[in-house]
This record gives C-alpha cells, structure tokens and sequence, in this order.
C-alpha cells in the first residue's frame, strides 16, 4: 500500500509539473527555451526536458526556430483556431485559391502570423509534376518566406532586431525577392531562394473589416519554372485575390484606401 500511495505522489508531482510547464509556455510573451525553463520553474535539466518531451508527444507543445523556443503545439493551435474563426477564413478564400490555382498551374497557400512564425490553413496543389510539398498544417519561419515579409511588412508580426538576410544560399541567377520597404510599398512580398533553395513564392495580405492583415495568399514554384516578369505578374493577381477575401471579411477599400 505504500509503494502504491508512493507511485501515485510521484505520478500527481509529475503532472503538476507538467502542468506548470505548458502554463508557463502558453503565458510567457518569449517563447521559453528548455533551459529557461528550467531556470525559472526551478527543475533540473533533464527533468524539464522529459516533461517538454512528454508534451510535445502528445502535440500540446513543440520547437519553433534553431534556438530551440518552445510554442503550443498543433493541438492547442487547432483549439485557439477554432475560437477565432480561422476556419471561416479557409471557406472564404476558398474560391480565390482556386482561381489563383487556375491562373498560375503553381502552388497556393492561405497563411496566418502565429508567433514569429507563419502557419498554413488551406492550399491547392500544383498541376505540375514538380511542385512544392503540402504545406497545411506546418509552421514555417516568417522570416525568409514570402508571407512572413508581408506580415512583417504590414505589422501583424514584429519586425526581427538585425538584418533579414535568406535562410538559405541562392544556388541560381535568380535576383533576390523584395525587401519590406518595396513590400509596403508595392502591396506584394516575394522570396527567391530564400526558404529553401530552388523555392521561389510571392504573396499579398488579407484585411479584416479592422483593415488590420489577418492572412496573406501566395503562389510558390520551382525556380526551373521562374521567368522574367512573373513574379511581377503573380503579385498583381495575388492583390486582386486579396482584396476579394478582404471584402468578404468585411474590410471596406472606398472608406480606406488602398489600405
């Protein structure tokens, strides 16, 4: 009886302090790493590591970024979209992903900013045999990343201290996508090689009835399939599509401009 009572004080003690971790994860305005966790709640090491390893198993927590930054996981990303109606956003853009689809024969995305991050909700695959991955449900860094310089561009994500050099070498001659400057001043963000290499992808946000960018629309390719003036050329449709589903979240363009 008392190596039962014993197993289950260490099992409470273990969920309590799992408990204390995800907590601190989801309230801290800086993502925690797992050291600082362990600082701050006063856990050794290793026992801070089992518990976030505990937690990312089961999708309530994960990794974000090369410094190891822990964020909530897909499950709780999941929950928190249901509460805030991105689910409405896919259906509504839904009939622009599919014109731009048709348009351009590439991939297309619909993201959100997410925690210096962009998470993709809804895409249409490439009719061509080489095409970008599926992309819905993943996370990737706003920074290199055509839809992460809109959000940058547009103030729904901070701008990184630094400067905003690509994530990856350019392994061909194609010129580099535009800075945030030309961003805000063009409408559109593009990215060549700065994801990955061979990755090229312009995109152009999404307003609410706010006029605040809520999500940004983009169409991304191989750079076999780059040719002069067509990013130009995606980025005027992407503007076009934008402000579609702007329209049908509410935002009115006649009483604010070209917002």
């Amino acid at each position: 009886m008392e190596r039962e009572f014993h197993h289950m004080s260490t099992g409470t003690q273990s969920i309590d302090r799992a408990a204390q971790v995800l907590v601190h994860v989801l309230e801290t305005a800086d993502p925690p790493t797992v050291g600082a966790l362990s600082t701050r709640l006063g856990l050794p090491k290793s026992t801070a590591s089992r518990l976030v390893g505990a937690l990312e198993r089961q999708g309530l927590i994960q990794r974000d970024g090369g410094a190891g930054q822990l964020v909530p996981g897909s499950v709780l990303q999941r929950y928190a979209r249901r509460e805030t109606g991105d689910a409405e956003l896919v259906d509504l853009a839904s009939d622009a992903l599919d014109r731009l689809a048709q348009a351009s024969g590439e991939t297309i995305n619909i993201g959100v900013p997410s925690l210096g991050a962009v998470e993709l909700l809804d895409q249409r695959d490439s009719r061509h045999f080489l095409g970008s991955t599926n992309w819905v449900g993943r996370r990737v860094p706003a920074h290199g990343s055509a839809l992460g310089k809109v959000f940058y561009a547009f103030g729904a994500l901070p701008v990184p201290s630094g400067p905003l050099e690509p994530l990856a070498p350019r392994t061909s001659a194609g010129a580099a996508g535009l800075g945030l400057d030309e961003v805000a001043a063009t409408g559109y963000a593009t990215a060549v090689e700065e994801l990955e290499p061979g990755l090229w992808a312009v995109a152009a946000p999404v307003h609410d009835a706010s006029g605040a960018v809520v999500a940004a629309l983009s169409i991304s390719g191989p750079t076999v399939r780059l040719r002069r003036g067509l990013l130009s050329r995606y980025g005027r449709l992407l503007l076009t599509e934008g402000r579609a589903v702007s329209v049908l979240l509410g935002h009115d363009f006649r009483k604010r401009g070209a917002a």
